[in-house]
């Protein structure tokens, strides 16, 4: 399959099916909700000794989407062999950002690195590897440069920069586990109206879906309300995380929360109390997403 989409063979890459999981994605987000903690543990953000914290690659790679180069920054867990195969989350930063955003050179106050490795070392996270792209996708443009709607749709393509270019070259040069059972999204903001987006577009390939404080407009722009919900395959994990003190989209989680449970969609409402639009509540859904995933 990867090299029929390589010679263009066939237009679009399909992830194929893993064993599926005996569990039901009720009773899996049952079993995660009792474990779940509204902020992240005391020491989860600490570089610990005797911890490795894995290594960053950062790839570029052309984006036939888009018509340019784009970047992608890949973790690799602690010990990556190509002699194993890995699962993969992908991480999705918000407005105005890009593949740095949710890292050290973006905002060394989030910790992610730290999070994700001390949760691995302690047995707690499966072995990952985590990709954080460049989800603004403009054929146009390289930037954003405003808060419009050619912008916003400039975003909502990277569904395609992301299962068409960025899947298939993750399967060609790392050794990745594939199928929903082993792919996890989750986003941040505009990051986060897209993991949703695409989540719910696509859950043939995702099994694992989260967003923290989620931009609108996924119930406007993108899916009707009433369209909000799965067919047949739904993911084992749909995890929204939301903050009292969000001063950028406020209420807009609440909403989308009421709008699931309207639609009887089984997922799971994170309220961090005191959390805001940032490091507050990106860290407690980080710190319990990687927790959650790849063990249904």
């Amino acid at each position: 399959q990867l090299k029929a989409y390589i010679m263009g063979q066939i237009s679009e890459f399909k992830i194929s099916e893993t064993e599926k999981s005996a569990v039901t994605p009720a009773e899996y987000m049952k079993k995660v909700s009792a474990s779940i903690t509204e902020n992240e543990a005391a020491g989860s953000t600490d570089e610990k000794s005797g911890v490795s914290y894995g290594t960053f690659e950062k790839k570029t790679f052309y984006s036939d989407v888009c018509g340019r180069n784009k970047n992608i920054n890949v973790l690799l867990p602690a010990g990556y062999s190509q002699s194993k195969k890995y699962p993969v989350l992908y991480a999705l930063h918000g407005y105005w950002g890009n593949e740095d955003s949710l890292l050290d050179a973006g905002d060394a106050s989030l910790r992610l690195r730290q999070i994700i490795g001390n949760a691995i070392a302690s047995g707690d996270a499966e072995d990952m590897i985590v990709v954080f792209p460049d989800i603004y996708a403009s054929a146009t443009q390289d930037k954003c440069d405003g808060l419009n709607d050619k912008n916003n749709a400039a975003y909502d393509n990277f569904i395609n920069v992301l299962t068409k270019e960025i899947m298939p070259y993750m399967e060609q040069n790392y050794s990745i586990k594939t199928g929903r059972d082993n792919t996890a999204i989750t986003g941040f903001s505009m990051g986060g109206r897209e993991s949703l987006y695409i989540g719910f577009s696509r859950p043939d390939l995702f099994g694992y879906v989260g967003a923290m404080c989620p931009a609108p407009g996924l119930t406007t722009d993108l899916i009707k309300s009433e369209n909000l919900k799965f067919s047949n395959t739904e993911p084992y994990l749909l995890m929204v995380s939301a903050g009292s003190d969000d001063q950028v989209v406020f209420s807009t989680p609440s909403g989308y929360n009421d709008n699931l449970n309207s639609n009887n969609v089984n997922h799971i409402w994170h309220y961090v109390t005191g959390g805001d639009h940032g490091g507050k509540t990106i860290r407690p859904h980080m710190y319990n997403f990687v927790r959650s995933i790849f063990k249904a």
